[in-house]
């Protein structure tokens, strides 16, 4: 179960897992359409090695809502102490404890591929956004190589990045429209937004 697998890998996590490349965070942060003072809500949040880059792209009145499935990882992630417009919700991402229309963007960083009814999360991310929301699937390597890893992993080698054309699928299914998918050298991102 990913949950398990999580929770197990938590206490490494940030050593010997977590991107360590600041610049290509960095990067990827920047590519996000997230707007000042923006709720935002990062889905599959792990130890929160992304939430720093984030958070400087909504600002200090911006808020951040952080959920992962597992709870050491949501310990650790809040043991790092972020600024007071962050919270850390533990849930399932096909089932959100969070009120419709609630976000202007959501963004699942290194998660994506770990969710195991991806229509379902779709959906839900659907539910909670804002229309006009933007949803930011991204990773700070590109689609071969994450799959290369995971199928690696006995744990978790079913959890891939969906091909282009799938992916596009999931998504209007789900409802959102606006669709790009940039896989390229060293990331990828898919993006889309609520109609």
């Amino acid at each position: 179960m990913v949950r398990t697998y999580f929770n197990e890998k938590a206490v490494i996590w940030d050593k010997e897992i977590a991107e360590k490349d600041i610049t290509k965070l960095k990067s990827m942060a920047q590519r996000l359409n997230l707007k000042p003072n923006s709720m935002v809500l990062d889905i599959g949040t792990g130890t929160g090695v992304f939430v720093p880059f984030l958070l400087n792209k909504i600002g200090a009145n911006g808020r951040l809502v952080a959920v992962d499935i597992a709870e050491e990882m949501l310990k650790l992630a809040r043991a790092k102490n972020f600024p007071a417009n962050i919270e850390h919700i533990h849930a399932d991402v096909v089932n959100l404890p969070i009120a419709r229309e609630t976000f202007n963007a959501a963004v699942c960083y290194s998660s994506f591929p770990h969710f195991r009814d991806k229509s379902k999360a779709l959906t839900e991310i659907s539910r909670v956004l804002r229309r006009g929301g933007g949803l930011f699937i991204c990773h700070t390597s590109n689609r071969s190589v994450i799959n290369a890893i995971h199928s690696e992993l006995p744990a978790v080698q079913h959890d891939l990045v969906p091909d282009a054309e799938s992916m596009r699928q999931l998504l209007s299914t789900a409802g959102f429209g606006t669709i790009t998918i940039e896989d390229n050298a060293d990331s990828y991102l898919a993006s889309a937004i609520k109609p």
